[in-house]
């Protein structure tokens, strides 16, 4: 079988090439008859039977308005990473899978793919007893016509992975809002109250805390109030303010995506709304051109983007991952929100940093050092033990005031990028990217095969592990090697 590669001067594309047909929402015919093609020929060139020539592809990003880096191996380095998670379980112990053919099954059918993550994500929730799946499952007569999401949220991230971080239908409705209000990022807050009142009848009233509680906004259908908390700040009322509007104004626009997403249980259609409502505020705060411009004019320095848009450090970092418009793409960012317990609560990427889907990050790498030293921004290069390299930068979080007894959470953000994207941040200035040495990390404990590691919270699932008790090394966990297996 031949494997989307390039042999001499023949290109071979296929699931690549229709994978980007779907995201058009185009057929084979309709995407044959803009390039001028038979769809017996498009059809041969999405099984690989056919390869695209240059002309193509230059016709490709004419007709369609794309980026050609829309077929660069991203998704399938993406897709591989998954796989590999997935069949480093030990219930696959026994099976010889060489990561050849994961790689294969990863570039030549990313549905499985997303198939697999989804079995396997059932499957671990059923283990774990944190479901009732088994359940479900074991009656089939009442599962009739049930559409079950083993874990809404991991299925929200797999759908935001799918588009890429990217939703245009959502960048052009609040670009249009931006337009229409005319103001600055510092009279946003009250152009969006006056925009509510005049076209939709809404005021907007902020609340004492003992009246809110633990709520920072509340839609009153009945009385059409916008009630925001006295513990949210200018910028987090701006943000709950333009989310308001996307319920409003964008809410049509928010079905289409997710009815395009398939058949959803309500918990997940309710998440992924909410989910495309952060986005759209975001989309409002900081519009995509402008907002572009000014990074890549600032070197992608966080604290000027954030004063400059009058918004948070956390909404400029999540807001940089989304910048993947064809022809005018930002540096791909992947993104984690970590507490100081080390659990994820937020991870997002734009780029092909290996995410794991079922377990935490390296403790080696530094967003977890940064409640040692608050409000310091610190800067690190990474390496995988696949020798792909990263540079990250991570800071702790301000959050809003909470009442006494109230604990005060605290969040990390880890923002980072492949090293060869890395000189066009300001926080690289003076660095040697080429020579500096990396940290090396896993990806998390149960995944990373690097011995001797005095961090190490568990053996890999990969690798038996090896007790002696006359024995005591750096790690507490002896494995075999690869070559011992």
């Amino acid at each position: 079988m031949r494997t989307p590669t390039e042999t001499g001067r023949k290109l071979f594309v296929g699931p690549r090439f229709r994978r980007l047909r779907k995201q058009l929402n185009l057929s084979q015919t309709q995407i044959a008859e803009g390039l001028g093609l038979s769809p017996s020929y498009i059809n041969l060139i999405e099984r690989n039977q056919r390869p695209v020539t240059a002309q193509m592809l230059l016709r490709l990003a004419e007709t369609y308005d794309l980026d050609l880096r829309d077929l660069a191996t991203s998704d399938e380095d993406r897709f591989f990473a998954e796989l590999n998670e997935i069949f480093s379980d030990p219930l696959f112990r026994q099976i010889d899978l060489p990561k050849q053919e994961l790689r294969d099954l990863a570039e030549l059918c990313p549905g499985v793919t997303h198939a697999l993550q989804r079995v396997y994500a059932a499957y671990t929730e059923a283990r774990r007893g944190e479901t009732m799946v088994a359940a479900q499952f074991a009656d089939r007569d009442k599962a009739v016509g049930h559409d079950y999401e083993a874990n809404p949220i991991e299925r929200v991230r797999d759908l935001i992975e799918a588009n890429r971080n990217y939703f245009p239908e959502l960048e052009a409705a609040a670009e249009s809002v931006r337009d229409e209000i005319d103001t600055d990022s510092q009279g946003l807050l009250a152009a969006l109250g006056n925009r509510l009142r005049e076209k939709h009848s809404t005021t907007v009233r902020i609340m004492p805390v003992d009246v809110m509680q633990e709520t920072l906004r509340r839609w009153d259908r009945h009385r059409r109030q916008v009630l925001i908390s006295e513990l949210v700040d200018s910028i987090g009322r701006t943000f709950q303010l333009a989310f308001q509007l996307g319920l409003s104004e964008a809410g049509s626009v928010f079905d289409s995506i997710i009815n395009r997403a398939g058949p959803l249980d309500d918990t997940t259609r309710k998440l992924y709304r909410i989910t495309l409502g952060n986005y759209y505020a975001a989309a409002v705060m900081m519009p995509y051109q402008p907002f572009l411009t000014a990074a890549e004019t600032l070197g992608y320095d966080l604290h000027v983007l954030a004063r400059r848009f009058n918004a948070g450090f956390e909404q400029v970092c999540h807001r940089l991952t989304t910048l993947q418009r064809p022809n005018a793409r930002g540096v791909p960012f992947f993104l984690l929100r970590v507490d100081n317990a080390g659990n994820v609560s937020k991870r997002f990427s734009s780029g092909t940093f290996p995410f794991s889907k079922f377990g935490g990050t390296c403790p080696l790498w530094n967003v977890h050092s940064t409640f040692d030293t608050p409000d310091r921004l610190l800067q690190q290069i990474i390496e995988l033990p696949d020798g792909s390299r990263y540079f990250s930068i991570a800071q702790t979080l301000r959050r809003p005031a909470v009442p006494w007894p109230h604990v005060q959470p605290r969040f990390a953000i880890g923002l980072g990028c492949e090293i060869r994207h890395a000189a066009k941040l300001v926080y690289t200035a003076g660095l040697d990217l080429d020579r500096a040495e990396g940290t090396p990390i896993g990806v998390n404990c149960r995944l990373c095969e690097r011995e001797n590691c005095s961090q190490r919270a568990e053996p890999p699932l990969t690798r038996a592990l090896i007790l002696d008790e006359n024995t005591r090394r750096v790690s507490s966990f002896s494995f075999a090697s690869a070559r011992e297996m």
